[in-house]
């Protein structure tokens, strides 16, 4: 039996590969620093003993902390950049692509086949929206940021292109934002006693992360020369994201494609360099 660990930030995912059966997902939240026992809690969580795999691909934070042997396990370091190309292109099932990993921050690779290097990233990801979601909802809980999004109006705490500029603006509609969060700033000088609405500042905060990480994206994949972009980690777990994605891409006539299991993209891909 064969596995991968992918140490995140905020998760550590683990894919299972028994012989002859599907591929097996399991995450756990992050708790500390990476080391032996997390090693071993991770391997846990599956539900099998550790003398049942043979070797374990390992990948993502500080995952070069970890012996080469422990357990009695081969470990076999992975570099991330290597495995989010590599699981990006294996779930999509792609010869090429910009690959976007959105978790607790966005790292893009370009990937294709024989080539896989780091093109770009940002600061701007799931990390942000649990951080800012502490501290103006109160909550950084991913699925109640998610609902909050669903049933608010990002335009309840952003100013729209019409408002900004009278009309549209190259391809954009007029009703696009054109300042997150402006309407914030603007009312609080006309009317002090004035709050936005929970639930949209929920939409404002999703809309603001997914542009950020949609623009990037679009631009990296046209100066790469890459047609599809594909987006992994479990920031897309969240629908309103993913709203956000594709509503910008289409702003663009840009392809974004969301394949399925997208927040075990890099453990995939670690897997995926194990020998048989």
């Amino acid at each position: 039996m064969r596995a991968a660990v992918d140490f995140g930030l905020t998760n550590i995912d683990v894919v299972v590969q028994a012989p002859g059966s599907a591929q097996q997902y399991f995450t756990l939240p992050t708790e500390g620093d990476v080391d032996v026992n997390q090693l071993r809690r991770a391997l846990g969580a599956t539900g099998y003993r550790l003398e049942e795999f043979r070797t374990i691909a390992v990948t993502g934070g500080q995952h070069r902390r970890l012996p080469g042997v422990s357990e009695g396990l081969t470990l076999t370091p992975v570099d991330e950049v290597s495995a989010v190309g590599r699981g990006g292109l294996t779930l999509s099932q792609l010869p090429e692509a910009l690959v976007v990993s959105a978790g607790s921050g966005t790292a893009i690779v370009a990937a294709r086949r024989g080539d896989v290097h780091h093109a770009t990233g940002s600061a701007v990801g799931g990390g942000t929206l649990q951080g800012l979601g502490r501290l103006l909802l109160g909550t950084a809980d991913p699925i109640e940021i998610d609902a909050l999004a669903g049933q608010g109006d990002s335009n309840g705490v952003d100013l729209s292109l019409i408002e900004a500029t009278g009309g549209v603006l190259g391809r954009l509609p007029a009703d696009a934002n054109a300042v997150n969060f402006g309407r914030v700033a603007r009312m609080s000088h006309v009317d002090p006693a004035w709050r936005a609405k929970r639930e949209d500042v929920a939409a404002g905060l999703v809309l603001m992360i997914g542009q950020v990480i949609a623009v990037i994206a679009i631009n990296a994949a046209r100066a790469e020369g890459l047609e599809h972009i594909v987006i992994v980690g479990h920031l897309v777990d969240m629908s309103s994201v993913r709203r956000v994605l594709k509503t910008v891409a289409g702003y663009y006539s840009a392809d974004i494609v969301f394949p399925e299991f997208p927040g075990y993209a890099t453990a995939i891909g670690a897997l995926a360099g194990l020998p048989e």
